[in-house]
């Protein structure tokens, strides 16, 4: 991307930022305007084997809804939300850290696009809108310019089947070395001209290196889906850098009424799902998602 469009993006960013600032901008005054669903991650749910029986385990922990993985046994799913009565809210692109479409090997690369339109048929396929995708790992053999270049391309390749399905493939904000600032991945984003590419937020990601109010107010309408994560810097400094989200919700750096209040300004009104431990238990489960609740009401 040139200068002159890079420059035309931050402009974009900047009246976004000024228009989140107006009074009134959001149509939220307070936390009772709020309607946010309470989600959570597949990988979240400890309690069941089956996928019924994780369905089960989330819908009595009172979550409104559940964050699927790819590749799964459509007709499984289907009984599942059916019989539940819970939708699925996204899907989760199992095989983007296996098949990432920044790797140097054109055959991998094609793999992780089919592995992508089959997320976004599934997602379809279960009601869903989004497909929460990784889009590349920036490393020692993968420069980050090579990383943007490759990502965009196979990206590129899956646009028209996601806008066919209705379906956003949306970033997510990840420990990958990749897309470190808000700005950037407001650029990122942006560069692929479709309502169907956008970001996923994950708030507990970005804790260790800044502050999720500050993306929150900089990505603004093009955040799809959000995931609630916690982060503890002290548990980070002390222990390395991942042991940092070893600590409960309201618990940790995350600043959640700061968050809410930027959630608000946005307008974000759509799903949060929990990615965090704890949830080994139904009572686990329970806690998690009243854990979110008072989030919510922030």
């Amino acid at each position: 991307m040139n200068r002159r469009q890079f420059a035309k993006n931050t402009a974009l960013t900047a009246a976004v930022i000024s228009a989140a600032s107006i009074p009134g901008f959001s149509g939220m005054a307070s936390t009772e305007k709020r309607t946010l669903k309470k989600g959570i991650m597949w990988g979240s749910i400890g309690v069941g084997k089956t996928i019924l029986e994780k369905f089960q385990a989330a819908k009595l922990a009172g979550f409104d809804g559940v964050e699927l993985m790819s590749h799964f046994d459509r007709n499984e799913v289907l009984a599942a939300r059916d019989k539940t009565g819970l939708p699925v809210s996204s899907v989760c692109n199992a095989l983007h850290w296996k098949l990432l479409l920044s790797d140097p090997d054109p055959k991998v690369r094609e793999a992780g696009v089919e592995a992508l339109k089959i997320s976004l048929e599934d997602a379809k396929a279960y009601g869903g809108d989004t497909v929460l995708l990784v889009p590349g790992r920036v490393s020692e053999s993968v420069s980050y310019d090579e990383c943007w270049k490759r990502s965009v391309a196979e990206i590129k390749k899956v646009v028209p089947l996601a806008e066919k399905l209705n379906v956003k493939i949306a970033i997510e904000n990840v420990w990958n070395n990749f897309l470190l600032s808000p700005l950037e991945a407001v650029q990122y984003i942006d560069q692929f001209q479709s309502s169907m590419v956008a970001a996923y937020f994950d708030c507990g990601n970005i804790v260790n290196s800044g502050w999720p109010e500050q993306w929150i107010k900089i990505l603004g309408p093009r955040i799809a889906k959000v995931h609630i994560k916690e982060f503890s810097r002290k548990i980070a400094e002390k222990k390395g850098k991942g042991a940092g989200f070893d600590v409960k919700l309201l618990e940790g750096d995350v600043n959640w009424p700061v968050v809410m209040k930027a959630f608000d300004e946005i307008g974000y009104n759509g799903w949060t799902s929990i990615e965090q431990p704890g949830g080994d238990t139904p009572e686990g489960l329970k806690d998690l998602c009243d854990r979110l609740a008072k989030i919510h009401q922030s």
